[in-house]
């Protein structure tokens, strides 16, 4: 959403001053490993296809590219007009040869890129065409299936699926959708606040209005309904991100963006795959969490955000400090394979 100007000035500052407070005594030994992006520019978002092919993207028209578990990172630069003035705030990616890069703004400045063929050559596949529309996050169930959220136009919510690899990207019917709150819309600040798993599920984390929610369908985006969050709400606050870890068990993370020193209702937890929601535990850094990442194989979920790095292996209830360095996206296939992106091209490899 238009939020994301706000966003990016705190996380920038923050940034600027080593990350958000936190006592030396409170973080946890480092396993952490930083490596070369090769760019310096804000990377926002990461995905993960195993624990040697990951993606990320950023600001500046920017996607890199590792096929060696983060040894090397390579520039693949989105070949479509006007790119590098672009902020490709998401990238979903089904290979080292097949990904979709989402950028952010009002109007045509959302747009969709597909590439087929490692970043060697790209293809608009979708352009905004609502000059107030304004698109956050994508996620694909897999080659051929998706979901676009947007933040709400005329008091109606804003969700795109796909059937056709992203070739078109037609609206759900507003009479699918649950009525839209007072500005609602998204927080694309990490590339997750979209969630797909198994064959028709998917969760989308809403904010900037009160309540904050989670959208669910299970008819792979033909209709939606949607819960109540039990975290902080109104403008610029809510839901950042959501992820689940099976069919049932999931978290919504957010907060107050405008207020990075804040410590708030900032975790939601689920049991029931998104019917209902209670709050979880205190995040362990103050200012809301970005982006969330459960990690394949483990309990463990990973949190990031201005303030630092969290990781939560009861679901949310309880969490521990990994770092206090700003970070925006996180991406995991494995216990030994977590990626957390941040400002000026850094990347970091983390281990639990």
């Amino acid at each position: 959403m238009r939020l994301t100007l706000l966003v990016s000035a705190l996380a920038v500052a923050l940034s600027a001053c080593g990350g958000a407070a936190g006592t030396s005594s409170s973080v946890l030994p480092p396993r952490l490993t930083e490596q070369a992006s090769g760019s310096d520019q804000l990377l926002i978002a990461a995905h993960a296809v195993d624990d040697a092919v990951v993606w990320a993207s950023g600001a500046g028209g920017t996607v890199v590219r590792t096929t060696d578990g983060g040894a090397t990172w390579t520039a693949v630069p989105v070949t479509v007009a006007g790119a590098d003035t672009l902020q490709f705030r998401e990238v979903v990616a089904l290979d080292a040869r097949t990904a979709w890069a989402l950028s952010i703004g009002t109007g045509a400045s959302s747009t969709i890129a597909k590439t087929t063929d490692g970043g060697a050559s790209w293809r608009t596949v979708f352009v905004n065409d609502e000059p107030d529309g304004f698109y956050d996050c994508l996620s694909m169930w897999d080659a051929r299936r998706g979901v676009l959220y947007g933040d709400s136009v005329d008091g109606e919510l804003r969700v795109r699926r796909t059937t056709d690899g992203g070739a078109t990207w037609p609206r759900v019917p507003a009479a699918s959708l649950p009525a839209a709150g007072e500005g609602e819309g998204g927080f694309a600040a990490s590339g997750t606040c979209v969630a797909t798993r198994s064959d028709s599920l998917a969760w989308i984390a809403t904010g900037n209005a009160d309540p904050a929610r989670v959208l669910r369908t299970s008819d792979g985006g033909a209709t939606w309904e949607a819960a109540d969050l039990p975290l902080v709400a109104g403008e610029a606050a809510g839901a950042a991100s959501v992820a689940f870890r099976g069919d049932r068990h999931g978290v919504a993370v957010g907060g107050d963006i405008a207020d990075a020193d804040a410590y708030t209702d900032a975790v939601a937890i689920t049991a029931d795959g998104g019917r209902t929601w209670r709050k979880g535990g205190q995040l362990p850094f103050p200012g809301a969490a970005y982006g969330a990442a459960y990690v394949p194989g483990t309990d463990a979920l990973v949190v990031v955000g201005p303030g630092g790095v969290g990781v939560s292996e009861d679901d949310g209830l309880t969490w521990r400090l990994v770092a206090s360095e700003t970070f925006w996206g996180v991406a995991a296939a494995g216990p030994d394979a977590i990626w957390l992106t941040g400002p000026a091209g850094r990347i970091v490899r983390l281990r639990l």
